[in-house]
Order: C-alpha cells, then sequence, then structure tokens
C-alpha cells in the first residue's frame, strides 16, 4: 500500500521527467555541460518542476478522488506533450481557448495515429500502475496534516531551488516569459483557470456600444447604387508563399490577371483565429490590445449595421468568435452542397453557392463576411478540389511528422491556389452585380503558419516570440468602377499605400472609410485610404458652392 502524500511526489517525478522536455531544452539551451554551474542550474530546475506539481497535486487531488483526478491528469497530459513535441505549441491562454472551442471536425484532423505510441508509453503504462496501487487508509484529521506538510515542504523546496538559480531564472523569465508554458502539466491548468474565468466574467455581459453615432456621410445622398461590399477572412495563409507578394512560386495567378491590390506588408493581431478574429474586427486592435474589452465590445459589423448596411455572415470555419453576434449568420451546409463536402468538412466554394439569392432578396447597401477554410492545417490536401493538386509530391495526411518539408509546402501551396481560385470567382461574381450594386472586395488571412522553420509547425506561438511565418499575412483589395467613383476614392493614391506597412489595427478604420461612414471611434491616422478620398457628389456640390462664394467674395474685395 502506498500512502497519497508517496503517490504525490511520485507523480510529480514522473510529470516533471517525462512531461517537460521542451521546456528544459529551452531553459539549458546554449550552456556549456563542462560548467559546474550548468549541472546546478538543471539540478534546481527540476527541483523546482518537482516542487511545482507536488504543490498543484497536493491542492487538486483529494480523497475519495485521487485515483480518477490523476488518471485524468496523465491523460490530458500525454495528449499535451505530444502536440507540443510535434508542433512546438505553447499552451499558453490562447491556445487553450482555442483548444476548448475546437469543433469535432477540426479536432478529428488533428487526431493521427501516430499519437497511440505516445499515448501508450506516457498514459496507458502509468495508468496500468495506478489501477494497481493501492492507496493507504487514513483518518481525515490525519490526511488534512500530512498534506499541510506536504504543501509546506513543497514551498520550501520551491523557495530553495528559486534561491539558488534566483538571478539566472529571473533574468530567463524576464526575458523569455513565455517559457513557463512549457511546464506541464501547470500550463495547461493555469490556461484553463484563465480561460474560464475570462470566460465566467463576460457571460451575461452586455457588449459594450461602439459607434453608437455611426451614420452614413453626406456624399451618400446623391447615390444612384446601393454598395455590396464583401469581405472574405482568409485562414492561416502566410505572405511569405503569396504569390502577388514576389514568392518564387505563381500560388495566385487567377488574381495576377485581375485589377487588385497586394498589399505584401500586413502584420495580424495574433497568432490563431480565437485572437485575431475578434482582434481585427475591433476598433482596438493590437496596439491597445486587451482580450476581454476587445471580447466585450461590438465589432465592425455591428457599426456597419448601426450606420444602415445589411450585414451577413457567411461561415465554412467554426463560427465568427463573437465578431457576428446578434446578426444574421449562415453556416456551410454539406446537404446543400454535397459535391463541395466530405468528412465533415466543406469547401470554400460553399461560400459562394446561394450568394446571388442574397443579393437579390438585399435591400439597399449590404456587406457580406465570407469566413473561409483557407488553410486550415495540419490537413492542407483537404482543402483544395483534386484539380488543384499543381505543386507535387504532397503531404496527403494530417500527420506533418510522415511527410517531408517539400511534401508539406506543396501541399499548402496547392491550398493558397485554390484561394486565389475562390477570390477571384468572387470578383466575378461582383462583377456580374455591378448593374445593380457598387461593389468591392477585401480579402485579409487571420494569421499565418509554420511549415518547419526553426522546428515549428501550425501556428499558435505566442505573440511575444511569433516568427514572421505566423504573424505576416496577405491582404488584397478589389474595387469596380461604381464604386471608386460613387466614393471618391483616388485608385493610384491606393496603390501607393500598398508599398507601406499596415496591420489588422488597420482594418475597422479603413473599411469605415472606404464606405465614408461618420463616427467618434473612427481614427482617420489608421485609415488606409483616407489620404485618397476625394469629394462625393454631394460634396463637389458644396465645395463648387463654397469656391463661387469665395470667388464673389473676394471680388468684391
Amino acid at each position: 500500500m502506498l500512502s497519497g502524500t508517496m503517490l504525490i511526489v511520485g507523480a510529480s517525478l514522473f510529470f516533471a521527467l517525462t512531461s517537460n522536455m521542451p521546456f528544459l531544452r529551452a531553459v539549458l539551451a546554449g550552456r556549456n555541460w563542462s560548467e559546474p554551474q550548468t549541472w546546478l542550474f538543471s539540478g534546481a530546475m527540476l527541483a523546482l518542476l518537482l516542487a511545482l506539481h507536488m504543490l498543484l497535486l497536493g491542492v487538486l487531488l483529494v480523497r475519495p478522488l485521487t485515483r480518477v483526478l490523476l488518471g485524468l491528469l496523465i491523460v490530458v497530459t500525454a495528449f499535451a506533450t505530444y502536440y507540443m513535441q510535434r508542433f512546438g505549441v505553447f499552451l499558453d491562454p490562447t491556445m487553450l481557448r482555442n483548444v476548448v472551442k475546437t469543433d469535432p471536425a477540426e479536432a478529428a484532423e488533428l487526431f493521427g495515429w501516430g499519437v497511440l505510441p505516445h499515448l501508450f508509453l506516457f498514459a496507458g503504462l502509468p495508468l496500468l500502475l495506478l489501477s494497481r496501487l493501492r492507496l493507504r487508509p487514513v483518518t481525515l484529521r490525519r490526511a488534512l496534516a500530512t498534506r499541510l506538510l506536504l504543501l509546506a515542504g513543497s514551498a520550501v523546496l520551491l523557495l530553495a531551488a528559486l534561491l539558488l538559480i534566483f538571478q539566472d531564472f529571473s533574468a530567463l523569465m524576464r526575458n523569455q516569459k513565455e517559457l513557463r508554458y512549457l511546464i506541464t502539466p501547470a500550463n495547461y491548468l493555469y490556461s484553463l483557470g484563465r480561460v474560464l474565468a475570462d470566460d465566467g466574467r463576460a457571460l451575461g455581459t452586455a457588449r459594450q456600444a461602439v459607434g453608437a453615432d455611426a451614420r452614413l456621410d453626406a456624399s451618400w445622398a446623391s447615390r444612384d447604387k446601393p454598395v455590396l461590399f464583401i469581405v472574405a477572412v482568409g485562414e492561416t495563409a502566410r505572405s511569405a508563399n503569396w504569390g502577388l507578394s514576389d514568392y518564387a512560386r505563381q500560388t495566385t495567378p487567377r488574381l495576377a490577371e485581375l485589377d487588385v491590390l497586394n498589399f505584401p506588408d500586413v502584420t495580424a493581431c495574433g497568432t490563431n483565429t480565437e485572437t485575431s478574429l475578434p482582434c481585427m474586427f475591433s476598433a482596438i486592435g493590437r496596439r491597445d490590445y486587451n482580450e476581454t474589452r476587445i471580447r466585450t465590445s461590438e465589432s465592425l459589423l455591428h457599426v456597419l449595421n448601426r450606420a444602415g448596411f445589411q450585414v451577413l455572415w457567411r461561415d465554412n470555419q467554426s463560427g465568427c468568435k463573437g465578431v457576428c453576434d446578434g446578426l444574421p449568420q449562415q453556416l456551410s451546409d454539406a446537404a446543400l452542397t454535397p459535391d463541395l463536402c466530405s468528412d465533415g468538412r466543406c469547401l470554400d466554394e460553399t461560400l459562394l453557392r446561394g450568394l446571388d439569392t442574397v443579393t437579390r432578396d438585399a435591400k439597399g447597401n449590404l456587406v457580406v463576411a465570407l469566413h473561409m477554410l483557407g488553410n486550415h492545417g495540419p490537413a492542407y490536401h483537404k482543402r483544395y478540389p483534386d484539380g488543384f493538386r499543381r505543386f507535387i509530391p504532397t503531404c496527403d495526411t494530417g500527420e506533418l511528422r510522415k511527410c517531408n518539408r517539400e511534401e508539406i509546402i506543396n501541399a499548402y501551396d496547392n491550398a493558397l491556389s485554390y484561394t486565389d481560385e475562390v477570390l477571384a470567382k468572387t470578383v466575378d461574381f461582383l462583377r456580374a452585380q455591378q448593374s445593380r450594386y457598387d461593389t468591392a472586395l477585401l480579402y485579409v488571412s487571420d494569421h499565418g503558419e509554420s511549415l518547419g522553420e526553426k522546428g515549428l509547425y501550425l501556428h499558435g506561438v505566442p505573440y511575444a516570440i511569433a516568427p514572421d511565418e505566423q504573424t505576416k499575412v496577405p491582404m488584397v483589395w478589389w474595387f469596380s468602377r461604381g464604386f471608386l467613383d460613387s466614393l471618391g476614392l483616388d485608385r493610384s493614391c491606393l496603390a501607393a499605400q500598398t508599398a507601406k506597412a499596415w496591420s489588422h489595427d488597420n482594418l475597422f478604420h479603413s473599411v469605415l472609410g472606404l464606405l465614408r461612414i461618420e463616427t467618434k471611434d473612427y481614427a482617420a491616422e489608421l485609415d488606409i485610404s483616407g489620404a485618397c478620398r476625394r469629394l462625393g457628389q454631394a460634396g463637389q456640390k458644396d465645395r463648387a458652392t463654397q469656391d463661387a462664394l469665395a470667388s464673389s467674395l473676394g471680388s468684391q474685395s
């Protein structure tokens, strides 16, 4: 029989030694093993990990649920370490929010047979041992006393380990504080607590109004046609592989033939959809980032709706993350487009099906947001039809470890080429609507993707240390001539803006500027089109009157 205290010590030692290799490799990187200080530092780090997890388990593992709770931790930790080691992910609060919000189809793509050997070794065998252990019966009073002694001893060991290497450790955590999200299972326990606490605070809280005074400016008074404006939100497309941005391959041949404005230097709000999507549609953005404030405030779409636009969110992914709450939504439905769907996922062309009905039935100005599946990994090969398997050989599995880097990049580039096709077809659709609408398209990806650079795959690295592959994204604008003329936009001036560096922070204010919407929440300095806006028809009449009056006054003087 084993005491509860010894079980906690043994489990903590197991986690410290088997679940923290990424953390230990990171903190020991560059150290000289011939120096005694390196051995002292590594020993202190192991003691720190042991003490930290003894504290955690000492609080969490309570009888009579000790065995059940520990078994659950073992299984979850085994899954966590597998994905951390395979893809280089950090289990910070934003990543845990992604995990919690993952839909079944996305989760299924991330699960591969390759995880089974890892689970057998780091979950199956420990669970077998745990099932054979018998805990020594003990009185409540004695159990409480020994548990308090364990917690006190753990705290002392933690403090001693920190004091022994305080200078090195404090500098490390100050300069690379993201490393704490590699300490497992402490990382996901802390992050999950943060996510649940934040969601609990936001639950039932009314969204803070943004652009409460939003209205169309005076230039709209003399319009002949309503506006149809499509915002296409890409998924996991990175600038590094975007053909229009001087990538070695032409992954955007269709867009290259169109009269589009390509922005090659755009920085994303985050490295995952849960962060980037609410952030890019907010008035706050990354420059003044506050996740709670963003999630509890209205988005750009709410402001557009308040100004008089009909707004529709069409989704081929995992929802709008609060961006479209309270607004009309249409989700992709495999039953309606069976030729484009399989295994619970649909190709992005499904977003264009039925769009003609939407525009035909709309009354007045219309904004449609298309949330694309894009290059969502790791199953890049499922993001395009067979006709777009242009770059070969390809990685045709979600288990990227089974493929070489060339195969992974080829599959990724094929998916980008399909995104190019969908966007070109969107432009074709907008052109066909010009007899009724002045039309425009704005495309921007939510975040990028790592394809093996620095040993990283997928996305979600904490923003402060994220590589450019995960933060630099493509953005493309297309305008009909009617849109440019009626809204007083100088296209040559807009083309000049593409040479500058921009970010998701500019999206909210640029869309308001393009659509000539006035509100106190609009920041002119963040509007990409701000310097390129001529007066509209109504404004030109007012200016002509003012010029005539000024001329008259000048001649009288």
